[in-house]
């Protein structure tokens, strides 16, 4: 089984960075693709970015491009979500997934290609 455990998460304010950690166990991390989602109680889990195995295909979504960027260190295991900018819509639980494409190159945008999920990290941007 595979384990993932986000940290990083907290109180901000407007206009300020985060970095998230997403650190894997359990399986080999080498051929997963990473995502990170985010959800709120009255919205689905949404695709925040996402990074192929290989580390050559990137994919964000709409309302982060220019302000997030997603990357991985295959030697500690992580992935890391690099929030800039922050502003109060980004306030949201941050998941981080992995999936096994079958390849190096492909990524997902849709939670439900996902099959490891972390716990989840607060994120709340406020004045």
């Amino acid at each position: 089984q595979m384990q993932l455990v986000e940290s990083g998460g907290g109180l901000v304010q407007p206009g300020a960075s985060l970095r998230l950690s997403c650190t894997v166990s359990g399986r080999t991390f080498s051929g997963a693709a990473m995502g990170w989602f985010r959800q709120t109680p009255e919205k689905d889990r949404d695709f925040v970015a996402g990074l192929s195995a290989n580390g050559g295909t990137l994919s964000y979504g709409d309302s982060v491009k220019g302000r997030f960027t997603i990357s991985r260190v295959n030697a500690k295991n992580t992935i890391y979500l690099q929030m800039n900018s922050l502003k109060p819509e980004d306030t949201a639980i941050y998941y981080c997934a992995a999936t096994y494409p079958g390849n190096y190159y492909n990524v997902w945008t849709a939670a439900h290609h996902y099959d490891y999920w972390g716990q989840g990290t607060q994120v709340t941007v406020s004045s």
